[in-house]
């Protein structure tokens, strides 16, 4: 039926034409230039005004209540326009009703017929789309009833023709004609007019089809109740629009959850008119939604929440249970699967594609068949389930807290689905099992239990166990049945076969299908149609015979199959003839033309044309996909067949694209579309209806003639046209109010100004003006906007402006933005943030804005803020307001903490810390932690500290999931096993690792029960992962073990089991275990990291079996490497080593360098080394110069193999020298194809490359290449970049290109003059690489922070967090001034961070300070074990009167150990690794070794000081050996001392007189020093320097471990060292000309042992291989010694003479450089001085110093070179000289500062020269008047 709304527009529409045509044809108002007459508008209005209050009188709503009804008093035209008005905008943006009346005209004539559509594709842009216009499904106008007429006749119409009312024309001509009939005559008119235009217009302007006398609407599959069931006359219409008065619509959520039934149409009502209520108070509500949901009529919320403002997570997580899914089949809401596709679509694709049972269920369901994934590259998974699996997932046992809610159910599904796990986890714990039998539903378990353990275990699946090509043996499955789980298998993993055996084998495939679970192959192999279809259907050889075939499989083998078609129909005279007969296939005739010519004519006669034009038969666009036509066709069918040509190709994107591309068809695609703007996407997109095409057209006529009429029109005709359009606009709206139906008005003009909004944005550029538009009227965009889920691309542009905001703008305009506006920016962000890819800096505005702005008015925005919380500063998380208590808050904040960085983790607690005191915490339930969620483990330790030990056992599972602190594990660990001493072995299971915090004497108390096991494993998986453990828990639990007492009597499981305690063990245990024990617990011992004695023990034993000697079985060895002799190595072939070099790269840190130079110089002998790089580049770094050298032109044809290797400096140096002579032309242009050799470009042609292209570009590139390197650049390299760089105009720019290593190669009084901006640009870079900043100096890591620091304005008031932080690892650099400063509250929060930081000997003092103040921790006297444990390592920062203080009873063997540990863990960190120099070193030393000593009562200072205990070997490794004294060392046992022998032999500070006590010791527990094995020699270390010369001499140094051991100690005096030389020579009876690289190595300083003539004598090439070990120790050679040693390297055979060195020897060579003749040091040149290392510098004599280095060489020092310089040697110096040294110490500068640091040569004595650097020090650093420091 016509719609109320078409007849209401016609009418008036008329009318108003009809008005304006006679308005134009009055000259006089033409001319008229001011429009109108005041009378004839006020008549216009009354006009108006008349057709409202009929029209008002003819709607069914008696009253109107809308702000701009018609009422007595008259028109209000201004309510109207107001109305229209603010759907506009008047800055900068034009706008004109025009464009839009015509849409709304199509809209309402041509209603676009909607087709259903579920899921998201090309053709269904959105699947959650609800009609926005929908008819009302009872039309009250046009409904043929008289009475409305004869009101009209009797009302105005009376009143117009006695002239108390002027009406208009076409009113007056109605009102006429009604007089003039009799009441019968107008009702018989009136009944045959409108039910002949009734049923004239029906099939062409109504929306839908008459059904059962209402009108049923498409149905879609996410659709409203109104959308799909015709509703009561009195049902509410279901449009998206305002309802009349929100009270009346009785939106009482509370009475829906208590109410058996909610209506449907009020539920779609209250979601439209109150959403942000809605999405709150039912998306929300799980509970609610459920019961909603129970009604079908409702499945269209999945849509609506799951596009909305609503926790999405919570919705997942509460409708998107998959074992839920699975545990009530059959599975059939294909809304809810939807859901949950779209919005946790990689979960569920995973779990369809993974497990077979689940994808059966979902796809048992055609209705599910669209949502089928592709499985392809999901990995293989086992047959069976396993125990990540959705339906195991309530079979977690170790979950089971809460027994009582397990079912019999549960345990039902476990025993099916995981039957072993289940007798080992639950039938097999006694425990866990009579706690389920207390239930009494749970008896059968017992009997369960009883049969399942007396029988043998399954075979436990693995995953190999799964095999595609037994499972789908596709060619056995047409001769036997296939189960349909199996099909489904195969589908999954095996797609590319199953296509080609299922899908294209038809017999097959229809076998399969009469199976109803196969149905959904119908769908898989839908894009395979063509292959299985063509056989069943184009049967060609029975269309021989004269037989009818169907027309419809006639045109699909044409289509789906054309060659066979062409062949053997169109080329088959007798088959055509057949098929032509019926009238329906005279189409072949024009098909077949298009493939053959001639063609055979109807008639049978050929012919080279088609007489005549039928498009009937010619125009078949359905073959044209398959065959184009030609232009001849092409222009006939468009010309005599446009309707059908239009709907056929218009819709068909593929045909058109074709045609686009053909040029015989340009012409007419183009005049397809004419010359109109119009995009014809959508109406060319699938499933687009008819009338959407012809509004296309439409539109494209009614533009093109716009343009032809504003030609002809005048200014004052265009005005009152315009006049017209927009009153016609405002009765439209009228009309759509009165009616509550939808006209498209509102909608057209909201799309109107949209577009007009999206042309300004694009084409503007001034932000400023964009600014206004998108701060001032952000809330009327936002009016315009609709939800996400219907969101238009000019809205999506509208939403992505937001992201184009400046940076400095950006808090002002979305401060001022509306909140509906801010959730679409916010879900834009969520969809597009990979895309969008903001900087950092926008995105933590973006999030600090709305956090203080919005999310203070509107919380309710939290949740989708979820991305932008990981951008958030700590700062702002903070300053959050009180949301604490609001569910959807903390929802939100638990599910994003484990993203977030631990300084926003610990923010995040610090706010929430504020609505849990710690009396809250105290009076808490014993739930709390599991209630509260994540975020309570992120508390601060001063309230974490509260939780009880019930509270703290409960939530265990929730705090491990996070990131504790190591203080809260421990405490964690203290509280609950130091306050239960009845845990069960689940408890400890659940504790794991933080069992190892525990107390030692707590852990004790379960050492005779069943849980002793549990805890022995935890306890080993903790030495496993490298922590150590106090020595009392493993001398319990291990040590003083039974099974110990004898290691050959240990079973292989049991020794692989102690595999990682092994190590503390110790040797003498090693030494009894077998051989076989050994071989058989290997795989085990390979993994676990030993000492090198004890690896050489273990592979001695092997090595007795022979078992070294197999193929392959070198590189089972693993860390065992270690052990492995030298002299073994040497023997292996290349092929073995070759094999093994892989395997042992994993432990490369492990070999020891005799090993390391063994190998590679043995590999590299072979010229074919060039072709296995892969395999030998693990051992590159530590492969001599000289044996790379040789190979370097090879290398150098091979570039594209070399370029990625890890070469150490020199060696890049050699490459490239050796690419420098052969192609140099070639390097420039291909100068970044260097890789890894780039490090060895030389200044000269960096400069080159520089001035041949000096683009930003080109600068960046090459930076980029040199930050790559594997090794840190060398400093001539560094200097030679800075200084060029610093040369151009956008160095400022390069700043943050550079890099932490090259930027802090600049010198401080550089960096310096840095302005604000580019201080902070090197404050962030050495913050993203800290360990940069550790390697340099400490002066100048002082200088350089105080510079930074004076840019910040850091120097008065509190040290705050934010302060601190922004210095990240500089932070405790800053002077005393400032760090005392240092805020308490962040201090005592903050304790972990601050103590993984770098403190001197200085700030050490500071902190001891901070750490005393009242406002931290108060007195030492006062402070508990919490105190002792909050301070941890910091205790060793105190002086010692201060640690006098500390109660004896606090610092017990288990808490020093404790602290030690702590100490140490630091110590192996990056930071404590690069930190400490040997003052502070020695200083933490002194004050560990008095802590241990105090305490343990070694120093009686107190009288209540306890007995000095005797040291075991387990508590001297958490220790240290220096620590204790020597009475208390030699006291040990003699297996505890033999056990840790090794460890005291390599304590750096063992006291001297200490290790002749243990020497002696030694003696007495191995016996003679002659008598020494090679082992005990290789433990002796730094202890063998007590033996004299005489004593030495005596030793056997027979192996190269040996001579490795002691030739490390740097310690000997030169009388001991030519002992050892002598008795290495003796020992394995070679001469001085025989010893080899690998030997030289090994004696690394005993070489210095050797006399001149006897170096002279040495092998000059194996020396030359061993020097890069030689030349990174400060040998104690003499003078004369160096000489010799160098002479050695000058052999023509080694690197020649020097005058031909380059940088790259002098690199290599290191301190041997000190020993160059005189003469030649004086020739150096700048590239060789380059080379020089700086430690070669300082150990130049002060003499030979001054003599050789003029002011011309020292000026070319880097500044590292000129700091080493020794006092002595500047003492020596000329004043000419020594102004040359302080140039390149302070360069740009007019005075002469010397920033040096402490020089390896200096002496521990204040000089003059000391007193007054340091005096000129302090004036630089310390802040000055104007007049002292003006000009710097």
């Amino acid at each position: 039926m016509w719609s109320t709304a078409a007849v209401c527009t016609v009418c008036i529409l008329f009318g108003i034409i009809c008005d304006v045509k006679q308005v134009y044809s009055q000259p006089e108002v033409i001319q008229r230039r001011t429009g109108q007459t005041p009378d004839k508008v006020t008549k216009l209005e009354e006009d108006i005004r008349k057709v409202i209050d009929e029209l008002h009188s003819l709607s069914a709503e008696t009253e109107s209540t809308r702000s701009f009804s018609s009422t007595g008093v008259g028109l209000d035209l201004d309510a109207y326009y107001n109305t229209l008005s603010h759907l506009g905008i008047n800055n900068n943006v034009t706008w004109s009703f025009g464009n839009s009346i015509v849409d709304i005209l199509l809209e309402i004539l041509l209603a676009p017929e909607r087709v259903p559509c579920t899921y998201p594709g090309p053709g269904c842009q959105n699947p959650y789309q609800r009609s926005t216009s929908e008819d009302t499904t009872n039309n009250n106008l046009l409904k043929c009833n008289r009475h409305d007429l004869a009101r009209l006749n009797d009302t105005l119409c009376v009143d117009i023709l006695t002239g108390s009312r002027v009406g208009s024309t076409s009113v007056l001509s109605l009102c006429q004609a009604l007089s003039s009939l009799n009441p019968n005559q107008i009702e018989q008119v009136w009944s045959n007019l409108c039910y002949i235009i009734q049923a004239m217009l029906s099939s062409l302007l109504s929306r839908s089809a008459d059904c059962s006398g209402g009108y049923a609407m498409p149905s879609l599959a996410v659709t409203s109740p109104s959308e799909t069931f015709p509703l009561p006359q009195s049902a509410p219409l279901r449009t998206r629009r305002e309802a009349f008065n929100l009270k009346e619509l009785a939106c009482d959520y509370n009475n829906w959850l208590e109410n058996e039934v909610a209506d449907a149409v009020l539920v779609a009502l209250c979601s439209d008119n109150q959403r942000e209520e809605f999405v709150k108070q039912v998306c929300n509500n799980a509970l609610l939604m459920r019961k909603l949901l129970v009604d079908e009529m409702n499945n269209w919320l999945f849509g609506y929440c799951g596009n909305s403002s609503a926790d999405l997570g919570y919705m997942v997580s509460h409708f998107c249970v998959y074992d839920q899914w699975l545990n009530q089949p059959p599975f059939q809401d294909t809304t809810l699967l939807e859901f949950c596709m779209n919005l946790d679509g990689p979960r569920l694709t995973k779990l369809i594609c993974e497990h077979t049972g689940f994808f059966m269920l979902l796809f048992s369901n055609p209705k599910n068949m669209k949502f089928m994934p592709n499985c392809t590259n999901v990995f293989l998974p086992p047959p069976v389930p396993d125990m990540g699996s959705p339906m195991l997932e309530s079979c977690r046992y170790s979950e089971w807290h809460d027994l009582t809610q397990i079912t019999s159910d549960i345990l039902s599904q476990c025993i099916r689905l995981d039957q072993n796990g289940f007798t080992q986890e639950v039938c097999s714990n006694k425990t866990f099992l009579n706690s389920l039998l207390i239930n009494k539903e749970n008896a059968w378990l017992e009997n369960h239990c009883s049969s399942s353990l007396s029988l043998p275990p399954s075979p436990k699946p693995t995953q190999p166990s799964f095999s595609i090509t037994e499972w789908c043996d596709y060619h056995t499955w047409g001769e036997r049945t296939v189960d349909s789980s199996v099909v489904a298998l195969c589908w999954q993993h095996d797609q590319p076969a199953f296509h080609k055996n299922v899908c294209c084998k038809a017999p097959l495939f229809e076998k399969l299908l009469q199976d109803p679970q196969n149905k959904w192959l119908m769908s898989v192999c839908a894009n395979m149609e063509e292959i299985t279809v063509a056989p069943l259907v184009c049967k060609y050889s029975e269309w021989t015979r004269p037989i009818i075939v169907d027309m419809t499989e006639l045109a699909l083998c044409a289509e789906i199959d054309p060659h066979n078609f062409t062949s053997k129909v169109c080329a088959n005279e007798t088959v055509l003839r057949n098929l032509l007969a019926n009238q329906d296939n005279t189409w072949l005739i024009q098909h077949c033309a298009n493939y053959s010519n001639p063609v055979v004519s109807p008639d049978g006669n050929k012919d080279n044309g088609v007489s005549g034009f039928n498009p009937a038969e010619q125009c078949q666009y359905s073959s044209w996909i398959i065959s184009l036509p030609d232009a001849a066709l092409l222009t006939l069918c468009w010309e005599h067949d446009q309707s059908k040509f239009v709907s056929s190709i218009c819709p068909n994107a593929g045909l058109l694209l074709l045609l686009s591309r053909e040029p015989a068809a340009v012409s007419l695609v183009k005049r397809f579309n004419w010359t109109c703007s119009a995009d014809f996407t959508s109406a060319c997109q699938p499933g687009a209806s008819q009338n959407m095409v012809l509004q296309m057209f439409v539109r494209c006529w009614v533009e093109s003639l716009t343009s032809r009429v504003q030609d002809l029109l005048t200014p004052p005709v265009a005005r009152v046209l315009d006049q017209a359009i927009s009153t016609a606009m405002v009765i439209l709206l009228a009309v759509e109010d009165a009616q509550n139906t939808s006209l498209h008005v509102t909608e057209n003009i909201r799309v109107g100004v949209l577009s007009a909004v999206v042309r300004y944005l694009n084409r503007e550029n001034n932000f400023d003006k964009k600014r206004v538009l998108l701060q001032c009227f952000g809330t009327v965009l936002t009016s315009l906007m609709q939800t996400a889920r219907d969101m238009t691309s000019d809205e999506f542009y509208v939403i992505k402006e937001y992201f184009n905001i400046p940076l400095s703008n950006l808090g002002s305009v979305l401060s001022a933005t509306h909140v509906t506006t801010v959730r679409l920016i916010l879900q834009y962000y969520r969809r597009n943030k990979d895309t969008l890819k903001l900087p950092d800096k926008y995105l933590s505005t973006m999030v600090s804005v709305l956090f203080k702005t919005h999310l203070v008015k509107d919380d309710s925005i939290f949740p989708e803020l979820a991305p932008l919380l990981t951008a958030a500063t700590p700062a702002d998380i903070q300053a959050l307001p009180s949301l604490q208590h609001n569910i959807s808050v903390t929802g939100t904040i638990n599910r994003n903490l484990w993203s977030m960085t631990p300084e926003q983790q610990q923010a995040f607690g610090l706010w929430y810390s504020k609505v849990l005191p710690p009396s809250a915490i105290t009076g808490g339930h014993q739930s709390l932690i599991r209630d509260t969620g994540n975020i309570i483990a992120y508390l601060p330790f001063h309230n974490f500290q509260h939780l009880s030990p019930a509270q703290l056992l409960v939530g265990l599972d929730v705090l491990r999931k996070n990131s504790l602190t190591p203080l809260k594990q421990e405490f964690i660990a203290h509280s609950i096993i130091g306050t239960y001493n009845n845990l069960t072995a689940q408890d400890f299971i659940r504790l794991g690792n933080l069992s190892c915090l525990a107390d030692p004497e707590d852990l004790l108390v379960y050492k005779d029960t069943e849980v002793s096991s549990v805890i022995r494993k935890v306890i080993m998986n903790c030495t496993r992962e490298g922590h150590s453990m106090p020595s009392i828990l493993i001398s319990s639990l291990f040590h003083n073990n039974k099974e110990l007492n004898d290691p050959s009597l240990l079973s292989p499981s049991q020794l692989e089991e102690l595999a990682p305690l092994l190590p503390s063990l110790g040797v003498t245990f090693l030494q009894d275990l077998t051989p076989s024990q050994l071989l058989t617990a290997l795989p085990a011992l390979s993994s676990v990291s030993f000492t090198p004695a004890q690896a050489s023990i273990i592979l001695d034993k092997i090595s007795s079996s022979n078992f070294l000697s197999s193929p392959g079985k070198l590189q089972e060895l693993g860390s065992l490497i270690v052990g492995m002799k030298t002299e073994t190595l040497l023997t292996l072939t290349s092929d073995k080593l070759l094999l093994s070099l892989p395997a042992m790269a994993e432990h490369t840190p492990g070999l020891r360098p005799p090993q390391a130079n063994a190998i590679s110089t043995k590999l590299w002998g072979y010229p074919e080394v060039v072709g296995w790089l892969d395999k030998v580049e693990p051992l590159l770094y530590w492969t001599p110069l000289l044996s790379i050298m040789p190979r370097t032109h090879r290398l150098v044809k091979n570039m594209a193999a070399a370029s990625t290797k890890s070469w150490n400096t020199q060696q890049a140096k050699a490459i490239f020298n050796e690419l420098l002579d052969t192609d140099q032309e070639s390097i420039n242009p291909d100068f970044l194809s260097l890789g890894t050799v780039g490090q060895g470009v030389s200044c000269s042609l960096l400069q080159k490359r520089f001035r041949a292209d000096s683009s930003p570009y080109s600068v960046r590139s090459i930076l980029t290449l040199l930050k790559r390197q594997p090794v840190p650049l060398h400093t001539s390299l560094k200097m030679c970049l800075i200084k060029e760089l610093h040369q151009f105009e956008f160095f400022s720019d390069l700043l943050k290109d550079l890099g932490a290593e090259i930027a802090l190669s600049m010198p401080v009084s550089t960096i310096k003059k840095f302005p604000t901006d580019m201080m902070d640009t090197l404050r962030k870079t050495i913050i993203q690489e800290p360990l940069q900043f550790l390697l340099l100096s400490r002066i100048k890591q002082e200088l350089l922070v105080d510079k930074i620091v004076q840019r910040m304005e850091m120097y008065t008031g509190v040290f705050t967090e934010e302060e601190f932080r922004s210095l990240g690892i500089m932070a405790p650099f800053v002077v005393d001034e400032i760090l005392i400063q240092l805020d308490r509250s962040f201090f005592n929060d903050n304790l972990d961070f601050l103590q993984s930081l770098c403190y001197s000997s200085r700030k050490m003092d500071i902190v001891a300070r901070i750490l005393q103040d009242p406002a931290t921790f108060g007195p030492v006297k006062n402070w508990d074990q919490t105190t002792i444990r909050q301070v941890d390592r910091f205790l060793f920062f105190l002086p010692t009167a201060q640690l006098q203080e500390i109660s004896l009873a606090l610092m017990t063997v288990g808490r020093i150990e404790k602290l030690f540990m702590s100490q140490r863990r630091w110590e192996r960190g990056d930071v404590g690794m690069h930190c400490l120099d040997d003052k502070d070193k020695k200083k933490l030393f002194e004050t560990q070794q008095f802590v241990l000593q105090f305490f343990l009562g070694f120093l009686k200072i107190h009288p209540g000081s306890p007995t000095p205990m005797v040291p075991t070997c387990e508590i001297l490794r958490t220790t240290a050996p220096s620590v204790w004294t020597s009475s208390s060392l030699t006291s040990m046992s003699s297996s505890a001392f033999s056990n840790c022998l090794e460890l005291m032999g390599q304590d750096p500070f063992l006291a001297s007189f200490v290790r002749s006590e243990v020497l002696k010791k030694v003696i007495q527990t191995y016996g003679p020093i002659s008598t020494f094995s090679q082992s005990v020699i290789s433990q002796l270390g730094k202890i063998a320097t007590a033996l004299s010369p005489e004593e030495l001499k005596s030793l056997r140094l027979t192996e190269q471990r040996s001579i490795a051991t002691l030739g490390a100690v740097s310690t000997w005096n030169n009388r001991q060292l030519a002992a050892l030389f002598t008795t290495a020579l003796n020992s394995t009876k070679l001469s001085p000309t025989q010893l080899d690289s690998s030997t030289f190595v090994a004696m690394g300083y005993i070489v210095c042992g050797a006399k001149p003539t006897e170096m002279n004598m040495f092998n000059a090439v194996e020396f030359s291989k061993a020097v890069l070990w030689l030349g990174h120790l400060r040998l104690s050679c003499s003078e004369e010694q160096l000489l010799a040693l160098v002479g050695l390297l000058t052999h023509s055979l080694a690197f020649g003479p020097i005058s031909s060195w380059k940088t790259d020897v002098f690199i290599e060579i290191g301190v041997l450089a000190a020993g160059l003749p005189d003469i030649a040091m004086s020739a150096l040149v700048k590239e060789q001085i380059e080379g020089i290392t700086p430690e070669a510098i300082s150990m130049i004599p002060p003499k030979k110093f001054a003599v050789v280095f003029d002011q011309k060489q020292i000026a070319m020092f880097s500044y590292e070179q000129a700091a080493v310089v020794t006092e002595e040697q500047l003492a020596a110096l000329s004043d000419v000289q020594r102004t040359a040294l302080a140039m390149v110490l302070t360069p740009w500068e007019a005075r002469p500062v010397d920033f040096r640091g402490k020089s390896l040569g200096l002496a521990l004595s204040h000089s003059p020269l000391c007193l007054m650097l340091g005096l000129l020090m302090l004036l630089i650093v310390l802040p000055c008047p104007d007049l002292i420091c003006t000009g710097t």
